[in-house]
């Protein structure tokens, strides 16, 4: 189970351990305080094991381990739940950097978690349980690195449900909604982000879009989040049904307001669609240099 860290990851590591399974719980840092509280509530069948999705290194090194423990025995399950994202922009203004992390942890991490535990989930005919995004699904405002890197995602693991069908092992999709989840809801860690995307910027978007173009998104995120659900408990049920039901379903869509969202996204035309997720999310004001009283200034100089 990847990125326990906090949010899903943490709290699904607690409930499958009260559940009486041996889990293997990764988090980035042995010492965060998510790591230790999984260590004071949770039994000694719980292992923490340390991994940045981004080094080989650690993903070989728990992998080794999990090999290690689980041979005799083949392995139930895998809960790719680590995820990562910390831009909030138009893609145009989010550096190739930024799209680059997100496919590090959010994909290609995954990917070689998931390729190096297959052999002990062939031989338990055992389940995959991924946490993807509907950000994967849909142009989200502002989510472009994100959202890209949660479609490839999701594409991937389609692709193994369907290839690992022969070997008994079934693939499940988490989509969850929006959720109290690590620095997600914090503005301090947004600001923090927004400062340092504002000084990176090349002088010429900044004058295109303005300074306060991306202080308006910043402000509507924060706004956003501040409705998000404390409560995990529907992503932990459905992760959890994905590793025990009979027949897990392909996908999971725990939250609120997912069913109207793809809804609208399947049967309407696109631009009922776009118009709903600015509503519902992020909508920008126009960037600086498309609007009337920078016309009006440019023609007067």
């Amino acid at each position: 189970l990847s990125g326990c860290d906090s949010g899903f990851g943490q709290a699904t590591a607690r409930h499958l351990d009260i559940m009486g399974f041996r889990v293997f719980a990764s988090v980035l840092d042995l010492q965060s305080p998510g790591a230790q509280e999984l260590r004071q509530s949770c039994s000694p069948r719980l292992t923490l094991l340390q991994m940045d999705l981004t080094k080989t290194d650690d993903i070989q090194r728990v992998l080794q381990h999990i090999q290690a423990h689980t041979n005799s025995t083949g392995l139930w399950g895998l809960v790719n739940n680590a995820g990562f994202n910390d831009t909030i922009a138009d893609a145009e203004l989010s550096p190739l950097g930024k799209f680059r992390t997100c496919m590090e942890v959010n994909f290609f991490g995954s990917l070689e978690l998931t390729k190096g535990l297959l052999p002990l989930l062939r031989s338990a005919g055992g389940r995959i349980v991924t946490v993807s995004s509907p950000a994967g699904d849909m142009p989200f405002p502002c989510l472009a690195a994100y959202g890209a890197s949660k479609a490839a995602l999701s594409l991937l693991m389609d692709t193994f449900r369907s290839e690992l069908q022969p070997w008994g092992i079934k693939v499940s999709l988490i989509l969850p909604g929006y959720y109290k989840t690590g620095t997600t809801c914090d503005p301090a860690f947004w600001n923090l982000q927004k400062q340092q995307l504002l000084a990176s910027l090349p002088q010429e978007l900044l004058q295109a879009y303005g300074e306060d173009y991306v202080e308006e998104i910043n402000q509507q995120f924060i706004q956003f989040m501040k409705v998000a659900v404390e409560d995990l408990s529907a992503v932990v049920n459905s992760i959890t049904d994905g590793l025990l039901a009979a027949n897990p379903a392909v996908r999971y869509y725990p939250g609120q307001g997912l069913g109207i969202m793809y809804f609208i996204h399947r049967y309407l035309p696109y631009f009922v669609r776009d118009l709903f997720l600015k509503g519902f999310f992020i909508n920008p004001k126009l960037p600086r240099a498309l609007r009337r009283e920078h016309h009006n200034d440019a023609k007067k100089a």
